[in-house]
């Protein structure tokens, strides 16, 4: 069992290190080098900070917590590319776990929160996307329900175009 709890100001640093060392873990060798070397702990936390005081922020962010400190980070929210008239639906924007605890139950423990969380405001499915080269992280969003649905889109990392694919989950 995982202890997840609502992400705290005081939380900022633990969480841009984790993002940034989880970056730098789970897609090496398919996002250029120089995209996640550039990467800091310090330029993340201060964006995270200007992020965390926007007023009307819809999204919401979870930690789970290690021995001592977050070990793991989520955020999700309304879905960005909402369509008129359909249920509403939830994204995952965001999921990392600190490099040294992959395997272990904080990302899952994470995500079946976030999960409940979204239920409890009424979004009937949970979507996100994953890098299409990234097999660990499709392998497990796939463990946790999510269905790939066959909608790719193309991102920019340093000039180098990656494909992204949709998941999807009914909650």
């Amino acid at each position: 069992m995982v202890d997840v709890r609502e992400m705290h100001t005081a939380d900022i640093e633990a969480v841009s290190r984790i993002r940034v060392r989880g970056w730098q873990a789970a897609d090496a060798g398919i996002v250029p080098r120089t995209y996640s070397d550039a990467m800091t702990v310090e330029r993340d936390a201060n964006q995270r900070r200007q992020w965390w005081s926007e007023p009307g922020r819809q999204s919401r962010d979870l930690v789970a917590l290690g021995d001592w400190d977050p070990g793991g980070w989520i955020c999700f929210g309304p879905r960005r590319r909402e369509l008129p008239g359909a249920e509403p639906v939830g994204e995952i924007f965001a999921l990392h776990v600190s490099p040294d605890l992959v395997g272990q139950a904080s990302a899952a423990g994470s995500l079946e929160e976030a999960h409940e969380r979204m239920k409890s405001q009424s979004f009937q499915a949970s979507t996100l996307w994953v890098l299409a080269d990234n097999q660990r992280t499709r392998r497990f969003d796939e463990r946790a329900d999510h269905q790939a649905d066959g909608t790719p889109q193309d991102d920019a990392y340093d000039e180098i175009t990656l494909t992204e694919l949709h998941y999807q989950r009914v909650l």
